[in-house]
């Protein structure tokens, strides 16, 4: 995990992918890598998952790939079928995260509250995804529920922008932001690949004007 962690913090901006054509998958992940961004989320809302990651680890050997969503053990087997090097569920099972662990997988998964925080760490976690970010609080909400949590990262996801990104960033506790808004499903299935570059360029950015 550690490695993992080290590539997303260097990241800053994780793009979170909703892709519906897995055709689209290896132009998608050298539009990334273009970008300066080699590092992605492939979420399991669509039937084409399992397959993009395949496709992307195929086009671009060297990045690193993650599946999110995981809510089932059917779907990590075949996440990890497909090569995803990491999975991120949007809530905490511990069924997803011991079925995780037991492969030797690393697991990050949802939590919002103190108690799913506690639990993370009864499960010898210390990297979970904040989510639903802005919803749930903002940094603001992120700022008092990780005051008690010394050792615990995050990786704030949902409702992550351009506009906010910085703010989570430049919290010690933050690992990385999860945001979809640099590769959308649309600008995938249109191949307007030139503007996904560009997005994970200026996302990357971010992370640069911090060091």
């Amino acid at each position: 995990m550690t490695e993992i962690k080290n590539i997303l913090h260097e990241t800053g901006i994780v793009p979170v992918i909703r892709i519906s054509d897995a055709g689209r998958a290896a132009e998608l992940a050298r539009a990334l890598c273009n970008g300066g961004m080699p590092v992605a989320e492939v979420t399991f809302r669509t039937a084409a998952a399992a397959e993009s990651i395949y496709n992307m680890r195929e086009a671009c050997p060297d990045m690193l790939v993650g599946a999110g969503t995981v809510l089932t053990k059917e779907s990590l087997d075949a996440a990890l079928a497909a090569g995803a090097q990491f999975i991120v569920a949007p809530g905490l099972n511990p069924a997803i995260v011991e079925a995780a662990q037991a492969k030797d997988v690393p697991v990050i998964p949802g939590c919002m509250t103190p108690s799913e925080i506690e639990l993370a760490m009864s499960l010898g976690l210390d990297f979970v995804k904040f989510f639903p970010a802005e919803a749930a609080g903002g940094v603001k909400f992120l700022k008092a529920v990780s005051a008690p949590y010394a050792g615990m990262r995050f990786m704030p996801t949902g409702g992550i922008s351009m506009k906010n990104a910085a703010e989570y960033l430049a919290l010690p506790y933050v690992v990385c932001c999860g945001a979809s808004f640099i590769a959308s499903d649309e600008q995938i299935t249109d191949g307007r690949f030139d503007e996904i570059t560009a997005n994970a360029q200026m996302a990357k950015n971010v992370r640069l004007t911090l060091i």
